[in-house]
């Protein structure tokens, strides 16, 4: 009799962590909807409340491709340059035409507390393709819930 409760009791301890980290992933996608949706309305508060505050890390990365074609009209320009979701942010806000961002084979790994996801995107403005790549997203859980901490993503054109 002991030993069927000692096997429950063990059962349920590994479901728990399952349970949360499902419940943790849901957030967090609902986090990538929100996203989504406010570049589509333009929505620059609704964006600016899925990120840390204070968070500076938004890094562009140039691919291959595209790094050569700049380079050859501009040699000075880096592989590589630092943003603020923040600009972002006022580009969204001020944005004339339509724009979305188009998210495929996303990953997202977590243990509750802190998380990564990981896509494949296309980011298109008034119908066109304009830019594609995989872009990743570090983010905390934090009182108000899920915020994005950091934001890297390779260009290509």
């Amino acid at each position: 009799m002991h030993i069927r409760h000692l096997l429950a009791a063990l059962a349920f301890l590994f479901v728990l962590p399952c349970a949360a980290a499902d419940s943790a992933k849901a957030e967090i996608e609902q986090v990538v909807s929100r996203f989504q949706a406010s570049l589509k309305a333009h929505d620059r508060a609704a964006l600016g409340t899925l990120f840390l505050t204070d968070s500076k890390a938004w890094w562009t990365v140039l691919g291959d491709a595209s790094y050569e074609k700049i380079k050859a009209k501009h040699p000075e320009v880096p592989r590589y340059k630092a943003g603020t979701w923040q600009q972002f942010a006022d580009y969204v806000g001020n944005a004339k035409g339509s724009i979305e961002e188009r998210f495929h084979n996303v990953r997202i790994e977590t243990d509750g507390s802190v998380a990564s996801v990981y896509f494949d995107f296309e980011f298109v403005a008034d119908g066109k393709v304009g830019n594609r790549g995989a872009e990743t997203w570090q983010l905390i859980r934090t009182n108000d819930g899920w915020k994005i901490a950091s934001m890297l993503y390779s260009s290509n054109f």
